[in-house]
């Protein structure tokens, strides 16, 4: 059963950065397309960024030339780089982790980490 652990979350002043990283365990990490979601405060979940297995990426306008998301195959693990944060970010950032496989399309989310920006 794959896991998929955030760490990296805190307080931070506008217009500084901070990294997010999401573990994987319990199954291949190749082959998953991974993403970060995030959800503020009373809204809807929306996507972040999104890296596929080839290493192509998808980002959401609002952080184009802000974040960054990467993906290191060999020790399991994706990274987002957030850099000029913006009160605006304020959310729960969740991880995800999708894939076919021969059951059909699988997702595996993280319990996320709060990321709060101060103004």
């Amino acid at each position: 059963q794959v896991q998929l652990v955030e760490s990296g979350g805190g307080l931070v002043q506008a217009g500084g950065s901070l990294r997010l990283s999401c573990a994987a365990s319990g199954g291949a990490f190749s082959g998953k397309s991974m993403g970060w979601y995030r959800q503020p405060p009373g809204k809807q979940r929306e996507l972040v960024a999104r890296i596929s297995d080839d290493g192509s990426t998808r980002y959401d306008d609002s952080v184009k030339g802000r974040f960054t998301i990467s993906r290191d195959n060999a020790k399991n693990t994706v990274y987002l780089q957030m850099n000029t944060l913006e009160p605006e970010d304020t959310a729960v950032y969740y991880c995800k982790a999708d894939w076919y496989s021969i059951y059909g399309y699988r997702e595996v989310w993280g319990q996320g980490t709060l990321v709060t920006v101060s103004s």
